[in-house]
């Protein structure tokens, strides 16, 4: 398994220094000048502007700057931000906590939802529950997320009052030991909600089509020739044979949902990496923006790796692969 491992990790790394140096050439390539965003439209003293420019290294061609940035990421330095004035290490790390907190608990609760709704529904073809499961999954897929979370907003926030609108705490009150967890609770359950919409959707119907597809394999038959229950055959043979598909799905649509949880936040105005992903476009500040792409490409890099890990603990045949080439 270790040769395994260190195989798709290095394969891991490839893609991640492939999508840095994409990445900065498609950021550096925009049009529009990141010295007009740090200073605007005011007057500057004669030669201010050049120095600047020279400080932060946008004098040099593409390629030195590259190489410089290359440079300084081995080194662990992910640049200063133009904009903030600040290290974008810092920035990121301040920004992460609440993106994580919106993420790791929506996709988590989605994922297990999704197999279950897709479990119950596929034994029972052609029913009402199958058929809702199949409108939920096209609903869930089709929608734009961004317009979901408007949608919800303007009903539960702001029609009935139900929930707050935006933020991840009420800035009126300070709250203190359970009643901050409440408030922090309240306030993501709607963005929390509209990052589970999508994920929920194709986790189910891939749930639902591979465990449909198992119920109709052999060893099904010898499990009822034995008098085990349907409930029995259901979640201790047929799920475990079907997980390949589901932990597949699950594994690579994280980037999307990633993307779409970006979204989320700039509807929600919740102070996360998506806040801050957008106000560095606006103010073309590329060592922030270089530094989220950094983030958001080993963050799918590793997930897809555990993946893989997941797939070599679930399928035989990988592990029998990874013996052969031993």
């Amino acid at each position: 398994m270790r040769s395994y491992v260190l195989s798709r990790l290095m394969s891991g790394v490839v893609i991640v220094l492939a999508i840095l140096v994409l990445n900065f050439i498609i950021v550096h390539l925009v049009p529009g000048d990141p010295l007009h965003a740090m200073l605007g439209d005011f007057p500057v003293p004669p030669g201010y502007a050049e120095k600047v420019r020279a400080d932060f290294g946008l004098d040099q061609p593409i390629a030195v700057q590259l190489g410089l940035y290359l440079w300084n990421l081995a080194q662990g330095n992910l640049g200063f931000s133009f904009a903030n004035r600040a290290p974008v290490l810092e920035l990121i790390l301040a920004r992460l906590g609440p993106t994580l907190l919106l993420m790791v608990p929506a996709l988590t609760f989605a994922a297990a939802l999704g197999i279950v709704l897709g479990v119950t529904a596929a034994p029972r073809a052609g029913s009402m529950q199958d058929s809702a499961l199949t409108a939920l999954s096209l609903f869930g897929y089709s929608v734009p997320i961004f317009w979901l979370g408007q949608m919800i907003l303007i009903v539960f926030a702001i029609q009935l009052g139900w929930l707050p609108a935006q933020g991840m705490r009420n800035m009126r009150e300070d709250y203190q030991g359970w009643e901050a967890m409440r408030d922090v609770l309240q306030h993501l359950l709607l963005p929390g909600f509209s990052v589970m919409i999508f994920y929920i959707a194709v986790v189910a119907r891939v749930a639902r089509a591979s465990v449909g597809e198992a119920l109709h394999q052999d060893y099904v038959l010898t499990a009822q020739a034995k008098g085990l229950t349907g409930r029995r055959i259901l979640w201790r043979h047929v799920l475990p044979n079907a997980m390949i598909p589901v932990v597949t799905v699950i594994g690579y649509n994280f980037g999307q949902s990633l993307t779409g949880a970006i979204l989320v936040e700039t509807v929600f105005a919740w102070p996360g990496i998506g806040n801050l992903f957008i106000t560095s476009i606006t103010n073309r500040d590329y060592p922030v923006l270089q530094g989220i792409f950094l983030l958001t490409g080993v963050s799918v890099v590793l997930v897809n790796l555990l993946t893989d890990v997941l797939y070599f603990a679930l399928d035989p045949r990988v592990r029998a692969s990874d013996e052969d080439r031993r």
